[in-house]
């Protein structure tokens, strides 16, 4: 793997408050992977009008673990929205995972999903339809131009935390509200 300088592999992406791609607006996304080649993640703060419950059985899968099925299902970004992504802790050994680190993983292959259902393992999972990808050079210049702010992440935020309270904690770290950085990008 090409590395990159600022390398962005298990960090949050914070909007600006100015994003004006629909997709993104307002969003914290979870960055699994950035080199030379480009990056991708998931957004982990926009839940779908979706539980995993009605999730497996769209797939024709049983799920067992009572505590999974009513946790939402959440739009991961734009690119393959049909396609089911699992960021989970521990990163364990799947069909189809991109390894993160020795904490987490994401999953894109079947037998995750058969594991959660009967066994209710990885406990810590986000489940999302669709994912979020840069091409090489991409993610630079939208950083460049702005359009998001960087923070190491923070997975209890992600498994600890309701959807709707992650962006507000994440910016926090960062010790900045929101609420007041202007929507009009400059440079010193």
């Amino acid at each position: 793997m090409d590395t990159v300088p600022n390398n962005l592999t298990h960090h949050f992406l914070v909007a600006m408050p100015h994003m004006a791609d629909p997709h993104f607006a307002r969003t914290l996304t979870y960055i699994a992977e950035h080199n030379a080649q480009g990056a991708l993640g998931v957004i982990v703060n926009r839940p779908l009008d979706m539980t995993l419950g009605t999730l497996f059985e769209r797939v024709e899968l049983r799920l067992d673990a009572q505590n999974f099925i009513t946790q939402p299902v959440y739009f991961g970004g734009p690119v393959q929205t049909d396609r089911g992504f699992v960021l989970h802790r521990p990163s364990g050994d799947w069909h189809s995972t991109l390894r993160v680190n020795e904490e987490v993983g994401l999953t894109s292959s079947r037998d995750i999903l058969q594991s959660i259902g009967k066994e209710g393992e990885p406990h810590d999972v986000l489940v999302s339809l669709g994912f979020a990808a840069w091409t090489a050079g991409q993610l630079e210049q939208e950083l460049a131009d702005n359009a998001w702010l960087t923070i190491p992440a923070d997975m209890s935020i992600i498994f600890g935390m309701p959807p709707e309270a992650r962006l507000a904690a994440a910016v926090h770290k960062l010790g900045i509200d929101l609420t007041q950085i202007s929507e009009v990008a400059g440079h010193a």
